[in-house]
């Protein structure tokens, strides 16, 4: 029996995708090979990366799995930010190619699995449980390093999106109004902007 854990990285930027990681771990797993785990927003950078690269090494050594989904702007626009981590969700599942008879999949917060698994819901589960933990943390850095990457382009030169993240910081929303929305805006969060205050 797998126990699986699934959280969520992004869900209230202003800019750039949602990140969903789901993580497979054995009943057994021994924790104390991936020390430090817990929600990725208490975790310093520094350690988080080291998490992430411990994650990779146990995954080559087939002790773990795991995926992060991003899912892009476009689409939260599109379909909203509820059914869009919902699809990136289902999609980490069917890549792990994970049956519902071998698994219990423990979510963090409000978010909920296809229904065929058996699953459990936990509130600051990130937090509590260090599968959900280790998916935020996979999703939080997979993100970042999204973000830190389109920062080096210059079409995004102006919203310096490796220091923010793509999050509403008075400074992002400002260069918002000085240079307009980028293709990795979500325009559905930036209504509320004004985008004309520059005139």
């Amino acid at each position: 029996m797998y126990i699986v854990g699934i959280d969520e990285a992004g869900r209230g930027p202003l800019a750039g995708p949602v990140a969903v990681g789901v993580v497979a771990v054995p009943g057994d797993f021994d924790w104390a090979l991936i020390p430090g785990v817990g929600d990725s927003k208490q975790v310093s950078p520094k350690k988080r990366l080291i998490i992430f690269e411990q994650a990779q090494v146990l995954k080559t050594a087939g002790m773990l799995n795991f995926r992060v989904e991003l899912a892009s702007a476009q689409v939260i626009d599109q379909i909203g930010i509820v059914p869009t981590i919902k699809h990136a969700l289902t999609r980490g599942l069917e890549k792990l190619a994970l049956a519902s008879t071998s698994c219990r999949i423990l979510l963090d917060g409000s978010l909920t699995a296809p229904t065929e698994f058996q699953q459990q819901t936990i509130i600051r589960g990130d937090a509590t449980e260090p599968v959900i933990g280790l998916a935020s943390i996979l999703a939080k850095v997979t993100r970042d390093r999204y973000m830190a990457q389109l920062a080096e382009q210059p079409a995004y030169y102006p919203y310096a999106f490796d220091t923010h993240k793509g999050y509403g910081t008075k400074s992002h929303r400002e260069s918002i109004v000085a240079h307009g929305l980028s293709t990795e805006h979500r325009v559905s969060y930036c209504q509320n902007i004004n985008l004309w205050g520059r005139l």
